[in-house]
């Protein structure tokens, strides 16, 4: 071979592999431009806003490519993002709380709900049999979408201000939606707390009753003793300082969205959102969604007093979370919803 053509192929094998190193580095930057969010299910209304905000085309204004991903529980979305597989999380705000106390720190950027919008259901078979009340949950199991979600925060602590010991009743993760259902109907769990729409599902069919309503302030204010954010997104601490900008475009685009549920109705809302998430009965979906507008922020702000009522909660029956020394200002920020 001759000197011309080994130079030749030299310079063939250079320029192929800066191409492959340019599509590579192409397309690493283009999985850093997606962010990746898990939602603790999706179809949910207390997450609504994340599939709202897509469907409006707020991440797309914002110049995000946004990915959403479901999870049924909580706890589980939580893990993925713990171990970086996500950058944010669609879920309850007092895991921020219960990480802190673990050594991890985690904020929710936007809030959605200032209450749980959680339900405690009983069936009407056991409430038949006398379960009147959270007091009657002796013997008793009790549903809940995952062990260690928000969910079982929330039932513990419940049941424990009815004075029942926690070694007199059972949890059982049965999920949401219909695995809920199921459970409820096949007598694995007498009561359990769950959301909208499976809540109204539940009670046009007379399969349930409502035990401790979180729909509202004032059925929130009942059982808890304060407002109780909710929903939110929440993002590791150390991913929002170095992605200040991502961080900001995904506040504001929930911002957006949750100025758009407080200004339109929830027919105008219920069209915005994908047809499976409401079946064969999207008049039953505008009933849930109608109940439960009054938990939203009008802005994706956190509500005064409230991480302060949360730990208040976690502290009552999570002894790591009492005995730890927790910086609330840590867990949640409102400078990314107005940052330019």
């Amino acid at each position: 071979m001759t000197k011309f053509h080994t130079t030749r192929r030299h310079a063939l094998a250079a320029i192929a592999a800066a191409a492959v190193c340019c599509m590579a580095s192409t397309a690493a930057q283009a999985a850093d431009d997606t962010v990746t969010i898990m939602v603790g299910g999706i179809n949910k209304i207390i997450y609504l806003p994340a599939k709202l905000a897509e469907s409006l085309g707020y991440f797309k204004e914002e110049g995000l490519k946004v990915e959403l991903q479901s999870q049924p529980a909580g706890v589980d979305a939580e893990n993925q993002l713990i171990a970086g597989a996500v950058q944010g999380v669609v879920g309850f705000y007092d895991h921020t709380i219960d990480l802190q106390a673990k050594g991890k720190e985690i904020q929710a950027i936007a809030v959605f709900c200032k209450v749980p919008g959680e339900v405690e259901l009983v069936s009407t078979k056991a409430a038949a049999g006398g379960f009147k009340s959270m007091a009657d949950a002796k013997g008793k199991t009790l549903g809940v979408t995952g062990l260690g979600s928000s969910t079982e925060f929330l039932t513990r602590y419940l049941v424990d201000k009815e004075g029942v010991a926690s070694k007199d009743y059972s949890l059982l993760p049965v999920g949401a939606g219909n695995s809920f259902i199921a459970g409820m109907k096949q007598d694995r769990i007498q009561a359990g707390m769950t959301t909208e729409p499976t809540v109204s599902q539940m009670l046009k069919t007379g399969d349930a009753k409502v035990l401790v309503d979180m729909r509202s302030e004032e059925g929130t204010q009942a059982a808890l003793g304060g407002l109780y954010p909710a929903a939110s997104l929440y993002v590791r601490n150390e991913w929002a300082a170095s992605h200040k900008d991502q961080a900001a475009k995904l506040a504001r685009a929930f911002g957006k969205t949750m100025q758009y549920i407080s200004s339109h109705s929830a027919e105008e809302i219920a069209d915005k959102m994908p047809k499976d998430y409401y079946g064969n009965d999207k008049e039953l979906y505008v009933a849930a969604l109608k109940a439960s507008l009054p938990m939203y922020t009008k802005d994706g702000k956190m509500p005064e007093g409230g991480p302060e009522t949360v730990l208040k909660v976690l502290s009552a029956y999570k002894p790591n979370v009492k005995s730890a020394h927790i910086d609330l200002a840590k867990t949640y920020s409102n400078a990314y919803l107005s940052a330019k």
